[in-house]
């Protein structure tokens, strides 16, 4: 009875990272260079996010 229980959760408990969506693409700024740069995670200390998030990785598509 456990058996037929647990396989459609494992079941889909595997098939939930297949619905997930690509993560969002940021403008990044430097503040100490006039540089910036187009990224999904933060390039490290010294850099500032733009609040609206991108489709693509040229930032050129807002969600």
């Amino acid at each position: 009875m456990r058996t037929y229980l647990l396989l459609p959760l494992l079941i889909a408990g595997l098939a939930a990272p297949a619905l997930a969506g690509p993560a969002p693409w940021y403008w990044w700024f430097s503040r100490d260079a006039p540089n910036r740069i187009c990224w999904q995670t933060s390039p490290g200390e010294g850099w500032i996010r733009e609040p609206q998030p991108f489709r693509d990785a040229r930032c050129r598509d807002r969600l």
